[in-house]
């Protein structure tokens, strides 16, 4: 009886070539994988065709969601090619791991390794670098030499005085129980293949199997589940926070994947990356680039350009210096989004299995890279799309996220969403199943929760608008009673203001998405009439800060009103009207009023300029004349550049502000102005200039100028001006 025992970086190409070259060799009747015990009934999946990696094993406990666990798979994997070597063999292959039944039974004895071993020895290779080491030793070896006999006497060594104790030693007693279960069937040539630090502890004689039951005796357990799911590179890389991750799984893939002159052809998919950035990349690029990382590695002493080689001559010679298209080759190339694919038959969750139906019939593809996607809600193919996605958003399911802004783009036919799916996704998908067996009646049962649940009308009135846009046709009567009760029971105005962007937009989606809203419209009119009779109670006496919070309320039921009948809109423009010229209104909430009533033709320009001179003259507090001017210029500043006396007055108050007063406004200001377009601030600078040059600066009306004395002093400013 034969027991070979690899030693193995995980997702090492390496390793995972000599791996290879060494089972092809020994002709094992067995191969045991470091990998939960649980997935030995589905692992004959990954000899699939349509399973193509990199891939995970996923393990979660069937009562708790939230207790789950990834194996992932690369191609260069040693495990994977381990794994498929077997199944292409016909022997048996079985995982070797503390099952996850028990690692999910508790959530304590976790401990790591004590040292880092790849540093220990690198410092004895005389290596600053572990990740430099090891790919130098081991993952750019391409001559087939056997490692595993090396890398097991230096972890013996480096483990002689080591003793594992907690999740450890649970780990390593368990694989040396499944060891010698092997032994007793009568397998003659066992292949063991390992995580390197893991060789000694099952290395013979192996201990007393009594020592190892001790060990695993009483260990909690949880019923698990076990399946397979798609993975990306990036989840690989050690950046992602997975603790077994590479710093570079794209380039590891070409080390693995490449037959020949590796060098040169990673740097001609470094050039494609550049030039589909429309960036200008020649052959002659990559040839001196090749030259250049050759010749790095040589005075190195290294055996291959290594990673650090070609990307000091990517910077170099393709990217001229430029550290943010390197970043752009490190994301596309070095790291990559490739995401891999598992077999249909493979068992999912009910969830995830109804998902993997949809998106197969709506032709919505899995893809780690993110893409934008242009839905038309008039073609029933793309409305179907948003209400998934929209289901899946209920779910915490973010595999789409809108692009355009909901207010600009409500009750419109169109959708801009941007996709991007991530394998840690499937967990959110088991999770889901505690609500339902399908998406739409997990989604379904989530909002009727929030019917229930919601204590705010804001909340209920939130939870109706996304059900609407998922479809939920049978949470949609729980919400809208939820939402007509509190509604007569809520005396709060600001709560009712609140809850009216997100009613309004229902009533609109509800008539593009053709869902049925019932009285929903008369629910809303109703919110805007208690609002108005009660509107001017609640701006009474703020303080400025409680001001900008209901002018935000105030700003979102204007366009709440747009999307309403014109009888609406005109009641809700009334009460403005009637505030807008009220001294007990604040000086924030006046001004912008004041422009609302003057952009809707409610109000004059000459009474506009009147209010404006009165809110802007010496008497007016400084802080109220900027809260004043900050709302009232709060709709863009175009009006100053077509209206020279509106212009002319906050110029004449700017220019009079004390210098003390400056100071503690100029925040103020400086946020007012800089909402607006650069345009804008440019033409308003411009006509500022010309005020004074076109003859007396134009005041407001009402101020009684003398004219004929004022022009008097023009000379003796003129001389002192040098004009």
């Amino acid at each position: 009886m034969t027991v070979s025992l690899f030693g193995i970086r995980h997702h090492g190409p390496g390793s995972a070539r000599a791996l290879a070259a060494a089972l092809a060799e020994r002709g094992p009747d067995l191969v045991l994988i470091e990998g939960p015990p649980e997935a030995d009934k589905i692992v004959g999946l990954a000899g699939d065709p349509e399973m193509v990696p990199p891939v995970a094993l996923l393990a979660y406990a069937a009562d708790d969601s939230t207790r789950a666990a990834f194996w992932p798979f690369a191609v260069f994997s040693p495990e994977w090619q381990a794994i498929r070597y077997a199944l292409a063999a016909g022997i048996p292959v079985r995982f070797c791991d503390l099952p996850a039944a028990y690692q999910f039974g508790s959530r304590g004895g976790e401990r790591g390794i004590a040292m880092d071993p790849l540093a220990t020895l690198a410092a004895a290779g005389g290596y600053d670098d572990p990740e430099r080491w090891w790919d130098d030793v081991i993952e750019h070896r391409r001559d087939g030499a056997e490692p595993f006999t090396v890398i097991a006497e230096a972890m013996a060594e480096l483990r002689r005085d080591e003793e594992p104790v907690g999740r450890e030693a649970q780990r390593e007693a368990y694989m040396r129980t499944v060891l010698r279960k092997a032994m007793k069937e009568g397998y003659e040539r066992i292949a063991v293949v390992c995580g390197a630090w893991h060789v000694p502890a099952l290395t013979a004689p192996l201990p007393p199997a009594t020592r190892d039951a001790r060990i695993l005796k009483g260990l909690p357990k949880r019923k698990v589940a076990c399946t397979w799911v798609p993975w990306t590179h990036g989840r690989l890389a050690a950046s992602s926070g997975y603790g077994a991750g590479v710093t570079s799984p794209g380039w590891y893939h070409h080390l693995f994947t490449a037959p020949d002159q590796v060098t040169a052809r990673w740097l001609t998919k470094v050039a494609q990356v550049l030039r589909a950035e429309d960036l200008p990349v020649s052959s002659a690029h990559v040839i001196e680039a090749v030259r250049l990382a050759d010749t790095l590695a040589a005075l190195r002493e290294r055996p291959l350009a290594g990673l650090s080689e070609v990307t000091e001559a990517t910077r170099s010679v393709m990217c001229g210096g430029n550290d943010v298209l390197l970043d752009l080759v490190t994301r596309e190339a070095v790291v990559g989004e490739l995401l891999g694919t598992v077999p249909s038959e493979t068992p999912q969750a009910p969830v995830a299995a109804d998902l993997a139906a949809q998106a197969r019939r709506l032709r919505l593809k899995r893809d780690a890279v993110e893409r934008v996607v242009d839905l038309d809600l008039r073609k029933p193919n793309d409305l179907e799309k948003s209400r998934l996605l929209h289901r899946l958003r209920i779910l915490g399911i973010d595999w789409g996220e809108p692009t355009s802004d909901e207010r600009r783009s409500q009750g419109t036919f169109r959708e801009m969403w941007t996709l991007s799916w991530d394998p840690g996704l499937e967990v959110d998908l088991v999770a889901a199943g505690a609500h339902g067996t399908t998406v739409l009646g997990a989604a379904t049962s989530v909002m009727l929760a929030a019917a229930a649940d919601s204590s705010t009308l804001a909340e209920v009135t939130s939870a109706l608008e996304r059900s609407l846009l998922a479809d939920l046709a049978d949470a949609l009567p729980d919400l809208l009673a939820g939402v007509d009760t509190r509604a007569a029971k809520d005396a709060d105005v600001g709560h009712l203001m609140a809850a009216l962007p997100a009613l309004a937009r229902s009533a609109r989606y509800g008539d593009v998405r053709g869902s049925d809203t019932g009285g929903l419209t008369a629910v809303a009119e109703r919110m805007v009439a208690r609002v108005c009779a009660g509107l001017g109670r609640t701006v009474h006496g703020l303080d400025p800060e409680a001001a900008a919070k209901v002018l935000e309320l105030i700003d979102g039921v204007q366009d709440a009103t747009a999307l309403l009948t014109e009888t609406v809109r005109d009641e809700w423009l009334r009460t403005l009207e009637g505030l807008s010229g009220r001294t007990t209104t604040p000086p924030l909430i006046a001004g912008r009023l004041t422009r609302l009533m003057l952009d809707t033709s409610r109000v004059e320009a000459g009474e506009v300029a009147l209010r404006l001179g009165r809110a802007l003259s010496p008497g007016t507090p400084t802080a109220d004349a900027a809260g004043y001017v900050e709302g009232f210029l709060a709709g863009g500043g175009l009006l100053l550049v077509h209206d020279e006396r509106l212009l002319a007055l906050v110029d004449s108050w700017l220019a009079g502000i004390p210098d003390e007063a400056f100071v503690e406004v100029l925040p103020l200001l400086r946020r007012t102005f800089g909402t607006f377009a650069p345009p804008e601030r440019r033409s308003i600078g411009d006509r500022a200039r010309a005020l004074g040059t076109g003859g007396p600066r134009i005041v407001a009306d009402d101020i009684d100028l003398d004219a004929e004395l004022a022009a008097s002093v023009l000379p003796v400013v003129a001389r002192l001006l040098g004009v």
